[in-house]
């Protein structure tokens, strides 16, 4: 049972170091900018038409196991871009759900589920799904994922 609760423990911990981890893996610092301004509105605004959640491991980790992992959508636009849609501690400003150049992932993520969303959401549609707030418990990366993959 001790063993358990420790084990239950150390996973909190791991969760709680990956939460503040950026798209490949790396300590985030300060927060950096793909985009701002118009250019950042422009994005919020294109449609999807491919989104997939995919799944890499937590910091220094060799692999993913289960939750002790860290999620986000990866969607593809019309023009063919790649953008990485995630959730963590202290990722963004007014909303801990933010986008990513996916060309800052890492070759660590792998895709574990796609939809086709054929243009009917936006960018916006599917950082509103992610939600605004991080807890580690209940809104974190693993629900922003279900969010916006079932929209």
């Amino acid at each position: 049972m001790m063993f358990c609760k420790v084990l239950l423990c150390s996973a909190a911990l791991v969760l709680l170091a990956g939460s503040v981890e950026s798209s490949s893996g790396g300590s985030t610092g300060a927060l950096r900018y793909d985009l701002s301004g118009s250019a950042l509105t422009d994005l919020y605004n294109k449609r999807v038409h491919l989104a997939e959640a995919m799944r890499r491991p937590l910091g220094n980790l060799p692999v993913t196991i289960g939750i002790i992992s860290h999620c986000g959508v990866r969607v593809t636009l019309a023009d063919r871009s790649q953008w990485l849609i995630h959730k963590g501690g202290g990722y963004g400003v007014s909303s801990q759900t933010v986008v990513t150049d996916a060309q800052h992932m890492s070759s660590n993520w792998r895709v574990i589920e796609s939809k086709n969303f054929r243009g009917t959401k936006t960018v916006s549609d599917l950082v509103g799904a992610g939600g605004p707030n991080y807890r580690l418990i209940g809104d974190n990366c693993h629900n922003a994922c279900g969010n916006i993959i079932n929209q």
